[in-house]
């Protein structure tokens, strides 16, 4: 399987500075090639969340240069995929919240973590950033980590209820700012022509799913540059509606 990568972001309508953050690595190994992106959402009202997102970030490329090179070489086995990720937030769950009791700030970040080759995708998600795919029709693959998806789930709130709802951004959990950390695994087979899109929840509040596959199904998604063009487009969207946060979207097409 080959994979056209793209990734877009935007301070948005209001903030003063960008606390997304995200990286998107490709690989070459005994499964072909494979593909690493991941995420991340500083958390929106708390100080320096741009320092949370991207101390996240920074420890995922450090294990992307050292440890997954042996996982590819040793067998790619899930339960020591999701002990390398565990510990990943583990450690920068404490390494954040120590470094918010220092400086005397509030600081935390979402994060999905996309892990794609050519037979698996193993994802990683904490918080309300999520990851699609979409092909033949549009799918969410995660599960928001959010008191309205909890709402949802119960059965007391709709999903059309929950956009509106004042309580629509407010996290379950996220690194750096709970006690303890308990990601959500989701894991799958990759189909051929379809992408596969990671974005912050800037991105997808003012624009509907069906927009979404409008822009970014597989036919519209045929290299780089028109991956990124498609993106803008619906961040533009997004700023047209007064989206007030930060977007981010990054978009694997597989062929």
């Amino acid at each position: 399987m080959k994979f056209i990568i793209s990734a877009t972001t935007d301070i948005g309508l209001t903030k003063n500075t960008n606390q997304d953050s995200f990286s998107v690595r490709q690989f070459r190994s005994n499964y072909g090639n494979v593909v690493l992106a991941v995420l991340c959402d500083g958390m929106g009202g708390l100080a320096k969340g741009e320092v949370a997102s991207a101390t996240l970030i920074r420890a995922f490329e450090k294990w992307s240069d050292h440890q997954l090179p042996q996982l590819l070489r040793n067998g790619l086995e899930e339960q020591v995929l999701q002990r390398d990720w565990n510990q990943i937030i583990t450690e920068n769950n404490e390494k954040i919240k120590n470094y918010g009791k220092q400086t005397g700030i509030n600081l935390g970040t979402t994060v999905t973590a996309l892990l794609i080759t050519g037979t698996r995708y193993h994802i990683l998600n904490v918080g309300d950033t999520r990851a699609y795919e979409i092909a033949d029709h549009i799918q969410v693959l995660t599960q928001d980590q959010t008191v309205v998806a909890q709402e949802i789930a119960c059965g007391r709130l709709t999903p059309e209820e929950a956009e509106r709802d004042p309580r629509r951004s407010v996290l379950l959990q996220c690194v750096g700012a709970s006690e303890t950390v308990q990601p959500d695994y989701f894991s799958g087979i990759p189909r051929q022509n379809a992408v596969y899109m990671l974005c912050s929840d800037g991105f997808r509040h003012q624009i509907s799913p069906e927009e979404i596959y409008q822009y970014l199904n597989p036919a519209c998604m045929t290299d780089s540059e028109c991956m990124k063009k498609n993106m803008e487009a619906l961040i533009e969207l997004d700023k047209q509606r007064q989206e007030r946060d930060n977007i981010t979207v990054v978009s694997i097409r597989t062929y």
